[in-house]
């Protein structure tokens, strides 16, 4: 079947419309559009309210993570080196980013809440080997903080494509 002389000008009358539209345009770097509550983003390790950290080294995480991007060392606690509340601790912890697939299984896996996904998606690094975030990144803060855009003074709608018939 040969395409008909009619459907190109079906084509250039989409774009022709669209000319005419406003454009619309996302303040990006200085305000982000707020992600789904449930965004799986940066890993983060956590800590309990004494600054003991929640990971006992157990590795259900890295044993439930189907890219394999997770390495978990423990080592014991001792009474003058006391990390977390249980016999065993961390003492390596990393995740590599560049291998990660957010699927969220090491958080489900976790029986002490001690790794959660934030909604952290500013990820790219120049490097490499900066993809694979240690213990101590992960125990961090983030970087890279922008403040949400508040959807009702900056946020911009979709634009609505109507089905051409």
């Amino acid at each position: 079947m040969s395409p008909q002389p009619f459907d190109s000008f079906k084509g250039f009358a989409v774009t022709f419309r669209q000319i005419f539209r406003k454009p619309i345009t996302q303040q990006y770097p200085e305000y982000k559009r707020p992600v789904y509550p449930r965004w799986r983003g940066r890993h983060r390790l956590n800590r309990h309210e004494n600054g003991l950290e929640k990971c006992v080294g157990c590795s259900l995480c890295a044993a439930a993570c189907p890219a394999d991007c997770i390495r978990v060392v423990a080592d014991e606690n001792t009474p003058e080196n006391r990390v977390s509340p249980g016999e065993r601790y961390a003492r390596i912890y990393e995740i590599n980013m560049s291998r990660c697939i957010f699927c969220g299984y090491c958080e489900i896996a976790c029986p002490f809440d001690a790794i959660t996904l934030g909604n952290e998606y500013e990820l790219a690094e120049y490097n490499r080997d900066d993809q694979i975030y240690t213990k101590d990144m992960l125990l961090a803060p983030p970087i890279k903080q922008v403040p949400y855009a508040n959807p009702e003074l900056y946020d911009t709608p979709d634009p609505v494509w109507k089905s051409e018939s």
